[in-house]
């Protein structure tokens, strides 16, 4: 994983084709066309996500159009206000119609407001509903997308994805549809009233606004591509900032610290270079309109004088001051909704560019959807049988290859071989972490692709060497294991997995927070609750993957009869590398190259003085470089 490039970098390579550093690079026909197809598709598909919410919506324009139409109700009244005083009529009368009007305009501007407040209240509740719905929707599918593509988004995009886009995202709902809809509505009710006043004063309030709009419009189309280049440059950089934190040991023990905070600056400067041109593109509009309103405003004051000045033509109603004060607050009020409408484009190119990373996961196909006649598992493993398995990560580059096995129910199975022979992509294959590229396993002589994923997953359970702990208290990550396990459900796991000891001398016992990854603990503390969250589980398969490879010999001596009361009625696959854990083993499957190399009991595969003895044989010295020792005192030497 990379940062950005930097932007000296990008400056080099865009000077050569004499482009702006800042400016992202424009893509081919073939790759626009295809952007614009994907961008189509997923605009379809977040309007069909907003369906169940049109009732709301329609509720929201309802409340727009009341608060739109109170709105153009008030200027009248100034315009009557002002007329007033210029009319010859008695002071009395022309204070009591001051009142009048100025309480009513009063009253229209509260209710107004009260239908404006509550319109803006909705919209809020709607966007968190949807935003709620969408983020919820987004994680579950990342939780079951195959781990190749998650791997390929790294830890910091997944976040992105489900923080700063999805954040994004919530501003459609009123950017998109609510506030251009709104403004549409405020448009055609201002106009409407500009040409009931006078429509040579609406023609001079209007001129040149539709051309401005559509080449605004026009102008922040280009906006949109740099959006969606600073979305992935942020993700990028995300990425990295949580690979850095989570080996923040090999960054220091290497010295590596000044490249990381080179390389997360001058990601970061690329990101400010690209906001820096985009606010630059909405400001060069932003100015014009700017620029526009007192222009208009003035337009109207000089033409509308003109008018006055002049009288009204013979069949015409004559332009008075009040017409001028109304064209006023008129013309800003048609200005406004113009602007907002594109204002709402911009809004909505960050927001789009942040709709197709979120939908693009979406219509991600989940990894190893149950097929249509899909069965439960079943209660217990009768037998296990791999028929000529193979697969590859990449295609032509088998991992494991011609793989036959049989295995019976209840029987402990250690993979040995060396490093790279395939040991732990097989159980991840039989984890159903992957499918094999041809080939079948059974289970109970049904293939694992017609059991529901769920339910076989319910057999399982996995310790792995890498272990993995969540950042909570100890009880809670014993827990993990169980739905509703007891407090002496987790005791009594503990104390199988050797674990109870060490956790009841922490400071608040079960209840002790152990941190990210339990970094609070030790290598070998973590493996025994990990060993301790297997057995609460109570899985009828298990898998080991090098589990004692961090406890000391103590340790693992302690908990020997722990794991082999464990292995007792259980389908058990070992990789070990340690003698103490499978020379007992019901089978040892020795690997090489992705094969069986061969297999049989640790007696028999020591009379074929095969691999296996020359395995042996090498630890045996490493463990004893005299030659004395025996098997058993090479128990703790690596295989």
């Amino acid at each position: 994983m990379k940062y950005p490039a930097s932007s000296r970098t990008r400056a080099a390579n865009f000077r050569k084709r004499g482009a702006d550093p800042a400016r992202p690079e424009t893509p081919s026909n073939g790759k626009a066309s295809l952007r614009k197809e994907s961008t189509r598709r997923y605009a379809k598909d977040y309007v069909r996500w907003l369906w169940p919410y049109r009732g709301t919506m329609l509720g929201i324009l309802v409340l727009a159009v009341l608060g739109a139409a109170l709105d153009m109700l008030w200027p009248l009244g100034i315009k009557r206000l002002i007329d007033l005083l210029s009319r010859d009529l008695p002071e009395s009368v022309k204070v009591h119609q001051l009142h009048v009007i100025g309480f009513a305009i009063i009253a229209i501007i509260v209710l107004r407001q009260v239908f404006e407040s509550l319109r803006s209240f909705r919209t809020t509740v709607l966007n968190a509903n949807v935003i709620f719905r969408l983020r919820k929707r987004l994680f579950e599918r990342l939780l079951s997308l195959a781990l190749g593509e998650l791997a390929d988004m790294k830890a910091g995009g997944i976040t992105s994805r489900l923080s700063g886009d999805i954040d994004s995202v919530s501003g459609l709902v009123q950017m998109a549809i609510i506030s251009p809809g709104v403004a549409l509505i405020r448009i055609f009710l201002t106009c409407g009233i500009l040409l009931f006043l006078s429509w040579r004063l609406a023609l001079g309030a209007a001129i040149g606004l539709p051309v401005l709009a559509v080449a605004s419009y026009g102008w922040l189309r280009l906006v949109r591509p740099i959006y969606r280049s600073m979305r992935d440059d942020r993700a990028s950089i995300d990425a990295r900032v949580t690979e850095t934190f989570g080996g923040i040991r090999v960054v220091r023990s290497f010295r590596r610290e000044p490249r990381e905070e080179l390389g997360y600056a001058l990601g970061h400067h690329t990101v400010i270079r690209k906001t820096i041109y985009a606010e630059w593109m909405e400001l060069v509009l932003s100015t014009i309109w700017g620029l526009l309103i007192p222009g208009i405003s003035l337009l109207i004051v000089w033409y509308g004088g003109l008018l006055v000045l002049r009288g009204a033509a013979p069949g015409t109603r004559p332009t008075t001051v009040g017409d001028i004060f109304a064209f006023q607050i008129y013309a800003v009020l048609l200005i406004q909704p113009v602007w907002q409408i594109v204002s709402s484009v911009s809004q909505t190119q960050k927001s789009l560019a942040a709709m197709e990373r979120v939908f693009e996961v979406l219509n991600m196909k989940p990894d190893k959807p149950d097929v249509a006649d899909a069965i439960d598992a079943p209660p217990a493993v009768l037998d296990f049988q791999f028929d000529n398995v193979r697969f590859e990560y990449r295609a032509g580059v088998p991992v494991i290859r011609d793989f036959i096995l049989s295995v019976p129910g209840g029987a402990t199975v250690a993979l040995v071989g060396p490093s790279g022979a395939g040991k732990t992509t097989l159980t991840d294959l039989i984890a159903r972490f992957y499918d094999p590229t041809s080939g079948v396993i059974r289970l109970n002589g049904v293939d694992l692709k017609q059991l529901r994923l769920a339910s076989y997953r319910s057999m399982l359970a996995v310790v792995q060497q890498d272990v993995f702990l969540f950042d909570g208290s100890v009880r809670e990550n014993i827990a993990y294991g169980k739905r509703g396990a007891t407090a002496e459900d987790i005791k009594d796991a503990a104390r199988r997995a050797n674990a109870h000891e060490f956790i009841d001398a922490l400071p608040q016992g079960y209840d002790t927070l152990i941190g990210e990854r339990g970094f609070k603990l030790s290598g070998g503390q973590r493996q025994r609750l990990s060993i301790a969250r297997a057995i609460l589980a109570n899985p009828q398969i298990l898998i080991l993957d090098e589990a004692t490879s961090n406890l000391d010999t103590e340790s693992e001596q302690l908990i020997q009869a722990s794991l082999a009361e464990l292995f007792k009625h259980r389908t058990t696959f070992v990789i070990a590398h340690r003698l103490s854990t499978i020379t007992h083993a019901d089978l040892i499957v020795v690997m090489e190259n992705g094969q069986i190399i061969e297999s049989g009991k640790h007696e028999e595969l020591m009379e074929r003085r095969g691999l296996y003895y020359e395995m042996v044989e090498r630890q045996r010295k490493s463990f004893d470089p005299q030659g004395n020792g025996n098997v058993e005192d090479a128990d703790r030497a690596s295989v």
